[in-house]
């Protein structure tokens, strides 16, 4: 899916090489502060950010997420530069130059999304990526051992 230069379907994916400590606390503001910063974009399959949804949601809070039309991806919002730096194997993450994602915005930015977390609804404007990368690991970690199970 494509709008205005953004695609949540997929892109080549780098690292994120900087820890939490190394960054200091989160330059974003709450949730619900209509910013206008250009965010970048991680997407996900949708059960593996499903799952990291709900574990961010329990522990670091979670920023505004969108779901493509066919609820094949997620998309989470992340600060701009995140994806000079993400290399999270069965994730990409879209470099946006602010061409249509940024944080504080109501509607989704692109066409044939939607918001599965809402900017209004998110801890922050944008999901700190050390974290995201952690629940995104954890995620893929429990859907590999409950298909184990079956």
């Amino acid at each position: 899916m494509v709008e205005a230069g953004v695609d949540i379907g997929g892109s080549r994916a780098t690292a994120l090489r900087r820890s939490r400590q190394d960054r200091g606390p989160s330059s974003y503001p709450p949730p619900g502060a209509d910013d206008g910063r250009p965010c970048d974009l991680v997407t996900v399959p949708a059960r593996q950010g499903l799952e990291a949804v709900d574990i961010l949601r329990l522990r670091d809070g979670v920023g505004p997420v969108l779901h493509d039309g066919t609820c094949d991806t997620l998309g989470f919002l992340v600060p701009a530069g995140t994806a000079d730096g993400w290399d999270m194997p069965g994730s990409a993450c879209t470099q946006t130059l602010g061409r249509g994602l940024r944080a504080g915005i109501a509607e989704p930015p692109v066409n044939g999304a939607g918001w599965l977390v809402a900017p209004d609804a998110a801890f922050s404007s944008a999901t700190d990526p050390v974290v995201l990368r952690a629940a995104l690991g954890e995620a893929a970690r429990t859907i590999e051992a409950v298909d184990r199970c079956r």
